[in-house]
């Protein structure tokens, strides 16, 4: 797959676009459809930096069941070939109907723990991989060629049906992360932003560039793909522990069989022990998934996107609005924005749907400073409920949601604050449980208290609440003026007792 991208300047924003070719892989850049949604990591995982519960015990994954607690059913050794033929009826591997792969799989396919997870995959987990399969359609060509340009074998792109199924908002028990379940020591390690506003372990490309490096960093270490694979499971340093009390082991020579090797000695954590036959079970069944009995599947399709640099602070909403899409459109393609807008304070990239690239750009440029983001925050009085929240500020449960991850309308905490956002929206002027504040384009200075100012030539009320260090909610609920409204020249301005630190006349 090759990319293209160009940039344009309109107005003082800088504009990209991006154009990825068809076929193989469409992952730079996309066309939006919505995919289903899985909120939940396949796994709990323990990484570098993360300290695992209880060793014995390891935390149970939200959809797969490994461990203790939900053991697949034993498959005896010398059964292996019976099973096999009794679950597929021809040999997994028969050259005539098998196709190829880059990791080894011809040696381990008829693995006993592999053929239990074929089976799981079928039969209890076979909705969800269906799913799965048609996220795969999305991201793949993104993923190959960014495995194959780190070096690695494409085939690990299965890596991600294991860990989240694909699922860029999938966290895990152990607060592990996105499609590729990145703890944040590890993401910052590789470069990924983690922040109250933003988590670019959510973001598909930017992950996808970080864990191709985690994965060749611990192929080169190891020498071997499984080896690796276990590590990014398990950690370097259990790995390494489990090949010390491995017999006549030595650095020279590791190879996927040692990997087989030190699971069958127990030498590692069970869910490390099954993370490589989950894999290999994963890829068999993606890459010929009528086979096995996944039918009917239409992949979802690649992203294709142009993207827009905004200066500051702003709304996803308020950019869906200029680029004539939806909200749950722009959230798709930028889900590392976690609060549903960009940082105050510095310049972002938003990705907007093909083709709209450069009209979104031109009427953001025309749009004023104060309608690009307005967030309050609501304080949780007893008996409110998330839908009378949403409805008082006039905007959806999905929004605040979106806004606020992790809440949940059954479970509301009385003082529990809730980000609202209020990109273009008029604010309340009374509601006895807000405490008002606003996301405020740059810092300010503080200045001689006051009481009142008045309005110069070509000020605004955005730029009027910097002066005085005033949210600008509390600014306009104190004048009663809503975002809309407008000022003039020689207009007084009432600033709010208790945090005006400027002043005029």
């Amino acid at each position: 797959m090759t990319t293209a991208t160009w940039q344009y300047t309109v107005l003082g924003l800088t504009l990209t676009f991006g154009a990825a070719c068809a076929g193989g892989g469409g992952g730079q850049r996309a066309a939006l459809s919505p995919s289903p949604a899985v909120d939940t990591a396949a796994r709990a995982t323990d990484r570098p930096g993360t300290v695992a519960p209880d060793e014995s015990a390891p935390e149970l994954p939200a959809e797969l069941p490994v461990g203790a607690e939900q053991p697949l059913p034993a498959v005896e050794a010398g059964e292996v070939a019976d099973e096999a033929q009794r679950l597929f009826g021809t040999n997994l591997l028969d050259p005539d109907t098998a196709v190829t792969f880059d990791i080894d799989v011809t040696s381990w396919g008829t693995h006993k723990r592999v053929l239990q997870y074929l089976q799981f995959f079928q039969t209890t987990a076979s909705d969800r991989f269906a799913i799965w399969l048609a996220r795969l359609g999305r991201y793949e060509g993104m993923i190959r060629e960014r495995l194959r340009l780190a070096g690695l074998p494409e085939d690990l792109i299965y890596l991600t049906l294991i860990e989240s199924g694909l699922s860029n908002t999938a966290v895990s028990r152990a607060r592990a992360v996105g499609m590729w379940q990145f703890m944040a020591s590890t993401g910052k390690l590789y470069g990924l932003e983690v922040t109250p506003w933003v988590d670019e372990r959510r973001d598909p490309f930017k992950a996808t560039d970080a864990a191709a490096r985690h994965l060749a960093d611990l192929v080169g270490e190891l020498g071997s793909v499984y080896l690796a694979a276990a590590a990014y499971n398990g950690g370097m340093g259990r790995v390494r522990r489990s090949i010390v009390r491995l017999p006549g082991s030595t650095p020279d020579s590791l190879t996927d069989q040692t990997f087989f090797d030190l699971a069958d000695r127990r030498y590692l954590r069970r869910e490390t022990r099954d993370y490589v036959p989950k894999l290999i079970a994963a890829a068999l069944i993606a890459k010929q998934p009528s086979r096995y009995g996944f039918t009917g599947i239409e992949p979802l399709q690649p992203l294709v996107f142009d993207e827009i640099v905004v200066p500051d602070a702003t709304g996803l909403d308020v950019v869906a609005r200029l680029a004539d899409t939806t909200v749950a459109a722009l959230v798709e393609l930028n889900p590392q924005y976690v609060r549903g807008v960009t940082p105050p304070g510095q310049a972002s990239v938003v990705r907007v749907p093909r083709a709209r690239g450069e009209t979104t750009a031109l009427r953001y440029a025309a749009l004023p400073v104060t309608e690009r983001v307005t967030y309050v925050e609501h304080v949780v009085t007893r008996g409110e409920t998330l839908s009378e929240i949403a409805h008082h500020y006039g905007v959806s449960v999905a929004v605040v949601q979106g806004a606020n991850r992790g809440v949940q309308a059954r479970h509301l905490r009385v003082g529990q604050r809730l980000f609202i956002p209020l990109s273009g929206r008029a604010i309340p002027t009374a509601s006895r449980a807000v405490r008002r504040t606003t996301v405020r384009p740059a810092s300010s200075a503080a200045a001689p208290l006051g009481a009142t100012h008045r309005v110069r030539p070509g000020e605004t009320l955005s730029g009027i609440s910097r002066q005085y260090g005033v949210a600008l909610s509390r600014l306009l609920a104190a004048n009663d003026l809503t975002m809309h409204s407008v000022i003039r020249p020689g207009d007084r301005i009432m600033i709010p007792s208790g945090e005006a630190r400027g002043g005029t006349q």
